[in-house]
């Protein structure tokens, strides 16, 4: 394994301490420890269902197939379209509790569902019809849900607000390509949808992001198709993942020119109110297309809103979103902060410094390849590698810490053969954690970075850990990873605690066999962590009925945990 030398990730810790000091931050000396329960043992990591520190307790709540109203059809396996359409979906993923109440103990949750495998949501390795397709779609999108909590237990409540949004559900495009003829199909379809929804947003105006990830798994081709550079780039193939949607529904049908465009409808961030249940899904073109992971949204000092977002895949960018004025300046003059603005791409340069590049048609770069700025958002891979973005180990989520340094998780590339300061391992199998202060407010074109942790550096130890997907910075300087993929001796995914200040981590939870964990929202207290159970045992009973009681035969569920602190305290303390 090759990794670039460790003068070089210094140069971008000495930054980050000087950094440290201009915040005013406490010295090591009079720092006060930020994690204090005791850590899941290593060896505990290996249970058919969740293991918590003994300083914590969970329940489950929001399993798949639970019905959104509660008179609705209750869950029977495998679902019928009709049914799933009307229930909580599958692949629970990213999520925002949104409260409605003083106390902050009643709200909104709004769930991402990113993706369930045939046999695991169909009992089938194949579908073999079109109702079977509709199951598989309604298993998609995202759930709104009325949430209260009674005693110490969280339960889902009747409520005008509950709703379901799934792939076959009325949307509108806005922004630079709404209206475009990149957008445009033979067959008129409003109902385009969303799907493959992972990581999430939420905006200072209360609504949420939902981030479409591998949307290209859903499309192939039962004719001839021939992938131009920009549906290659965007992992288009003949063949497709398995899903077989396009088989039986011709708008995912690669070779069927009525629906030549349908995948440019697919790879946004689409902004929901999860406050007004008649209000229509919107995809917000001009933060671009590409496979999001998550959309994380902080204000500038002057009051324009900055999105940073990941696009997961080996070798794709970093990007982020400035807005054009002011937020509430914009929204008062009825104008979306999400519609108007610049899209920039990042380079990390071997130093510890770094630039954003804009992609705009100003760009002789992009104006000798592009059309116009629709084509440019719509192709924002290509764009990326015309003006020199740096190629990342899959990044991922990402979250703004209260100091203002942005945090990412690089989950793996086990395809880089050469290591640059950005990305120092190869192959990277393990995965990193890069940090980021931009200048000017989140506002300027460049910006300071460093690698915050290697994984390689923790995975033999007892608090060791691959494969950082899910992230969530809080007030206090906690940092919540959460894993998807290779762990050390054969451990489930996990949750850990990771302290920015003095890089101490502690794991607070381990899943269940083939599970991902994901998903991280708090309430407004920190009282209760909302995190997710994905995929657990790829629907094999064999290896986990999770959250049923273990029988050997219950398929199991997608479903959330409800976390505490066994006394009351913050959560990851």
């Amino acid at each position: 394994m090759q990794r670039v030398s460790r003068r070089t990730l210094l140069k971008g810790s000495l930054a980050m301490a000087a950094a440290f000091a201009t915040h005013g931050c406490a010295t090591i000396q009079s720092y006060k420890d930020l994690i204090g329960f005791r850590p899941v043992p290593l060896g505990a990591g290996r249970s058919k269902m969740p293991v918590i520190s003994p300083d914590y307790e969970f329940h489950t709540l929001i399993p798949w197939g639970l019905p959104i109203a509660p008179d609705g059809p209750r869950f029977n396996y495998p679902p019928t379209a009709a049914d799933q359409a009307v229930q909580v979906g599958i692949g629970h993923d990213g999520m925002t509790y949104f409260p409605i109440s003083e106390d902050g103990l009643r709200g909104l949750l709004a769930i991402n569902h990113e993706f369930g495998r045939n046999p695991h949501l169909l009992g089938v390795s194949a579908p073999t019809n079109l109702d079977q397709i509709r199951t598989s779609q309604h298993a998609h999108g995202v759930s709104v849900l009325e949430i209260e909590k009674s005693g110490t237990r969280w339960q889902r409540s009747g409520s005008r607000f509950n709703r379901r949004i799934h792939a076959n559900t009325r949307v509108m495009f806005s922004g630079p390509v709404a209206g475009h003829a990149l957008l445009e199909n033979k067959v008129d379809n409003p109902f385009a949808g969303t799907l493959a929804n992972c990581s999430n947003g939420r905006t200072p105006w209360g609504t949420y992001l939902t981030c479409e990830e591998n949307f290209n798994l859903y499309f192939g081709a039962t004719g001839s198709f021939e992938a131009g550079e920009s549906q290659a780039r965007y992992g288009l193939t003949e063949r497709g993942a398995g899903y077989d949607w396009h088989r039986f529904d011709a708008r995912f049908d690669l070779s069927n020119p009525d629906y030549r465009n349908e995948p440019n409808r697919f790879g946004w961030v689409v902004e929901i109110d999860p406050a007004d249940p008649a209000s229509l899904p919107v995809k917000r073109t001009a933060l671009g297309r590409f496979k999001h992971e998550g959309a994380a949204v902080v204000t500038s000092g002057d009051g324009r809103i900055v999105t940073y977002m990941g696009d997961d895949q080996g070798f794709e960018f970093i990007y982020k979103f400035v807005s054009a004025d002011p937020w509430q300046t914009m929204r008062d003059r009825g104008r979306s902060p999400l519609d108007e603005g610049i899209l920039y791409v990042a380079h990390f340069a071997e130093n510890g410094s770094g630039e954003w590049i804009p992609l705009t048609m100003s760009d002789p770069r992009l104006s000798a390849r592009f059309a116009d700025q629709a084509e440019i958002l719509t192709y924002a891979r290509i764009a990326g590698s015309i003006v020199g973005a740096t190629p990342m180990d899959r990044p991922e989520w990402t979250s703004v810490a209260p100091d203002g340094w942005v945090y990412c998780t690089l989950t793996n590339n086990s395809r880089r053969q050469m290591p640059d300061a950005a990305n120092p391992m190869a192959p990277n199998r393990n995965g990193h954690i890069i940090r980021w202060q931009d200048s000017d407010d989140h506002l300027g074109t460049s910006f300071q970075w460093n690698i915050f942790l290697i994984a390689d550096d923790h995975y033999e130890s007892d608090q060791g850990f691959g494969s950082p997907d899910g992230l969530w910075t809080d007030p206090d300087g906690r940092a919540f990873i959460l894993t998807d993929g290779r762990q050390p001796q054969g451990i489930h995914n996990q949750l850990l605690i990771a302290d920015t200040n003095t890089g101490k981590i502690a794991r607070l939870l381990t899943g269940v066999p083939k599970c991902e964990i994901t998903g991280v929202t708090t309430t407004p207290d920190r009282r209760t962590l909302f995190v997710n159970i994905q995929h657990p045992g790829y629907g094999d009973p064999r290896l986990t009925n999770f959250p049923a009681p273990t029988d050997g035969e219950t398929v199991p569920r997608d479903c959330t945990l409800a976390i505490r602190r066994k006394d009351g305290g913050i959560v990851g303390s």
